[in-house]
């Protein structure tokens, strides 16, 4: 293994379940990196301390890593070298880093990747659904207003998506994406991947939100959420038209909302005018 260079930003992913899931190169970059930039000090010490590794520890997370980006580039232009980790998985997805990264890059900084572990990859390999074409589109919204709302817009996506959820809010989210996809679309749930009690579920999502309702231990963990999407046919195309019309129809009279969206989504005008009751972003 070769040691980090010096004045290089190493973004290195970590295991989200299983410590066996270190790469030998992740393992070698965080014992010779000069600190290590975590989201979570108290848990990447005991990542740390679990491979024998005592290493500078900094605090990087949502809240302060605005202020602490220029301060960690300038020690990155002095020569140092960093690795940033987040509390599980690749760091930036989801979580934070994104803007040292931008201001390491700006600033003419190495920054390098240290693959690995990424639960959204991790439960794409095993969902069994197409993955030629996805979408990432991470947490959805807390609250249950703006959560709908954006399963909506999401409605007529042909590509599969994929979205991270929490044990409190799993039941709810299942529940709207019924509302919003309709209950036989194709979907997968997978919990707590490569930890003890891990579980992928498949099937519609009725179903799958009927299985969790039913099962307190299904409601427990971490999830990916994975559905299908809706398929290049007439159904997705008049379910996207129908979200551009409700859009379009707060700035445009009905009528030319709806001959607006017929044209950008190749749906029938007639199936989208007057379909604003049923889709306004109220709803």
């Amino acid at each position: 293994m070769n040691s980090p260079s010096a004045g290089t930003l190493y973004v290195v992913a970590t295991p989200i379940g299983n410590l066996g899931d270190l790469t030998p190169r992740a393992l070698d970059t965080l014992r010779t990196a000069d600190a290590v930039c975590a989201e979570d000090t108290r848990r990447t010490r005991q990542l740390l301390a679990h491979y024998g590794l005592q290493r500078p520890l900094l605090a990087l997370h949502e809240h302060n890593e605005e202020a602490q980006a220029a301060q960690l580039v300038a020690r990155l232009q002095a020569g140092g070298s960093l690795a940033l980790v987040s509390d599980a998985g690749t760091p930036l997805v989801s979580d934070p880093g994104f803007r040292l990264v931008r201001a390491a890059r700006e600033a003419g900084v190495r920054v390098s990747p240290v693959p690995g572990a990424c639960a959204a990859i991790a439960a794409l390999s095993v969902a069994g659904v197409p993955s030629d074409r996805f979408v990432f589109e991470g947490f959805l919204p807390a609250k249950a207003a703006a959560r709908r709302q954006r399963l909506q817009q999401l409605a007529g996506e042909t590509r599969t998506l994929l979205f991270y959820e929490s044990a409190h809010r799993i039941e709810e989210s299942l529940a709207d994406c019924v509302e919003a996809f309709g209950g036989e679309r194709h979907a997968v749930l997978a919990r707590e991947l490569t930890k003890l009690f891990e579980t992928v579920l498949d099937g519609p999502l009725a179903d799958l939100h009927a299985r969790v309702r039913a099962d307190a231990d299904q409601r427990k963990g971490e999830f990916v959420l994975i559905v299908e999407g809706a398929g290049d046919d007439e159904t997705a195309r008049i379910a996207e038209g129908r979200r551009l019309y409700a859009r379009l129809a707060e700035h445009l009279p009905p009528s030319a909302a709806a001959k607006l969206a017929a044209e950008l989504s190749g749906a029938p005008r007639k199936a989208l005018y007057g379909a604003g009751a049923g889709f306004g972003m109220g709803d």
